[in-house]
């Protein structure tokens, strides 16, 4: 297949927000009834070919036929039709099943159960001696659906067994796969190893079929239990794993190449060769596949990698929404060179809003920053993306994780164990071919950032303080000197300007339910400015910032005399959402002159507190006043 061909059909997909859904519908009557259509059709044609051939000697009836005939050569052709399906095999069975299973399936209004279990068990008794002629017609086939999806465990139990031997046959038929389908939706445990049992052996073949990719995409990722997925797949490893799978069944790939290396090269090509075959026939977005892959890069050296990068750059984006795809993406771009790297980000640059959101494509972004030195490449291919996101990203899950390690690097605050182990490997897999210290990077890519981000934050501000994903990010941006400092006096006083926003909206009437400091995220973002440094739980102590302008005592001062004032202090301390932020502001101003007032107002109201008992800052007032 020619790539360009290829380069169009992964552009199509890539950009689809992928969940784990089947490939194959469940539910396929809409589908099936065209098929219905177009059978009858095709007949209706072969019919017309024949008479066209009778009256072919005739050309004057030929040229003008009459008006009348129209209808009574459609009638023809139903009956010829009729005919013909009445003189296949078990044809007039079929028909008398189909009677019945026209009522079967009706929907609305819903069938009574005791009357859809009359009509089932009435199928099975005409069906059952003819099951294995009924599943590859798709007339036919859709009967056995049906039955499938309203019988009993145990009369599914009976269906499976009578089709045993043929399903691969199913497998690769447009018309069976939507039965094998529905006997993994609906099978037990036993049915389901039994289906995996018959096609083990036939995966590689099956993965390069039209029909069969299907059926082992959906079995691989919806219906096989762990190990089914380990035997899966290391038939494709070779022929010698699929025969003797029970002898290499607690084998990892790493260890039968560590021991051969004979062995290491023939299950290369082995995977190398499905993979290849599967991305020109246009499956790249698989995650069978992807799994496959993984197995590849495990073993691959320096120029399979670069071939391997050669083959999917095109489809980089259809990799990254799989858990094994991202892997296979973040090795490929660790332990790539700068070109290949280039190529990579090429791929991307059209799918940065989904790359970012994603779960797993996540990952791949942050190796992305993690690992190019070319970090003017980097901001020019995502930076239009960022700028236009940039609200939505710092306020989802997954989206604020990039920017949250531009600011403070892989934190285990907002990274778990697990990501952070998983891409610290990806940093020591680019060793070889990353240059650059790993802060010096980190800073190049914030410097040229952090503006962004500035801007961005105060242009929508009051919509990112609504979210908690969002207050956090916003308490990371104030509280960064890493950022302060790499900032230009433009930036600076964005910054500024920044801080002089967030103050204002606060202000108001706290009692007011749609006040913001009733948001509990609100009031840990208030206290982080007011403080003007960042809690390490480790050492159980405040660490003042050292290179920020404007938070702590100033921010502080400025925030009692222009938004709380003497007038509204005793409401912020008698409302419990609030009165924490007056204690912060005791515990920064208390020593400094600039907070002699407050602390004069302070006391003026202090008899008038009331500290009821669900007011936990108003009790911690009082007793800091008392000390």
């Amino acid at each position: 297949m020619a790539p360009s061909v290829v380069k169009k059909r992964s552009a199509a997909r890539a950009d689809e927000q992928i969940v784990k859904k089947p490939r194959i519908s469940l539910n396929s009557s809409e589908e099936e009834d065209n098929l219905d259509l177009s059978e009858s059709e095709g007949a209706g044609a072969e019919a017309s070919a024949d008479e066209s051939v009778s009256v072919s000697g005739d050309e004057g009836a030929a040229d003008a036929p009459a008006e009348g005939n129209g209808s009574s050569n459609h009638g023809e052709q139903r009956k010829l039709l009729k005919e013909r399906k009445m003189q296949r095999k078990s044809g007039s069975e079929i028909q008398q099943i189909k009677s019945v299973w026209e009522r079967l399936r009706v929907k609305s209004p819903p069938i009574p159960k005791p009357v859809r279990e009359k009509l089932s068990n009435e199928i099975w008794e005409l069906s059952k001696d003819r099951i294995a002629d009924l599943v590859l017609k798709h007339d036919a086939s859709r009967i056995v659906q049906t039955l499938v999806k309203y019988s009993t465990k145990e009369r599914r139990e009976q269906i499976v067994e009578a089709l045993k031997g043929k399903f691969y046959v199913l497998a690769t038929s447009s018309y069976g796969k939507y039965l094998l389908v529905k006997l993994l939706h609906y099978g037990s445990k036993k049915s389901r190893q039994l289906i995996v049992d018959e096609l083990h052996g036939h995966l590689r073949k099956l993965m390069r079929h039209k029909e069969g990719a299907y059926v082992v995409e959906d079995l691989f990722v919806l219906y096989a239990s762990h190990d089914q997925r380990q035997q899966m797949i290391k038939e494709f490893w070779g022929s010698e794993y699929a025969v003797f799978r029970d002898d290499h069944k607690d084998l990892t790939i790493e260890n039968v190449c560590e021991k051969s290396v004979e062995k290491r090269s023939i299950i290369a090509r082995n995977l190398i060769g499905t993979i290849t075959a599967s991305v020109e026939k246009g499956s790249t977005g698989f995650q069978i596949l992807h799994a496959a892959m993984r197995e590849f890069v495990k073993i691959a050296n320096g120029k399979e990698i670069l071939e391997m990068v050669d083959l999917l750059h095109e489809q980089f984006a259809e990799l990254v929404h799989t858990p094994e795809g991202s892997e296979v993406a973040c090795t490929l771009i660790a332990k790539s060179g700068a070109k290949e790297r280039k190529l990579i980000l090429k791929g991307l640059k059209d799918h940065g809003e989904k790359l970012i959101k994603n779960e797993y494509g996540n990952s791949v972004f942050i190796t992305l920053l993690l690992t190019v030195d070319d970090t003017v490449l980097v901001f020019k291919t995502f930076g239009p993306c960022v700028k236009e996101f940039f609200t939505e990203f710092i306020v989802d899950k997954y989206g604020r994780r990039p920017f949250l390690y531009l600011l403070m690097g892989l934190s285990g605050k907002y990274f778990a164990p697990n990501v952070k182990k998983e891409l610290e490997r990806y940093v020591e897999m680019s060793k070889e071919t990353s240059k650059k210290d790993s802060l010096v990077r980190r800073h190049e890519l914030l410097k040229r950032c952090g503006p962004l981000f500035i801007s961005s934050v105060n242009k929508n501000h009051k919509d990112i303080l609504e979210e908690n994903f969002g207050c956090q990010f916003v308490s990371e941006l104030l509280t960064s000197d890493e950022l302060f400092d790499l900032l230009d006096d433009k930036a600076k006083a964005q910054f500024q300007d920044l801080m002089d926003s967030i103050a204002v909206t606060f202000k108001g009437d706290v009692t007011d339910e749609d006040h913001p400091i009733h948001r509990p995220f609100s009031t840990r973002l208030l206290k982080a400015m007011i403080q003007g440094g960042k809690w390490n739980n480790k050492e159980k102590k405040l660490e003042p910032l050292t290179k920020v302008k404007g938070l702590g005592v100033a921010f502080a001062t400025k925030f009692y005399d222009e938004i709380i004032d003497s007038a509204n202090i005793l409401a912020w301390i008698n409302n419990s959402d609030s009165s924490f932020t007056i204690v912060a502001l005791f515990e920064t101003l208390r020593a400094q002159k600039d907070g002699e007032q407050f602390v004069k107002d302070l006391k003026f109201v202090q008899k008038q507190i009331d500290a009821a008992e669900d007011n936990k800052g108003a009790q911690l007032l009082i007793k800091l006043l008392k000390n």
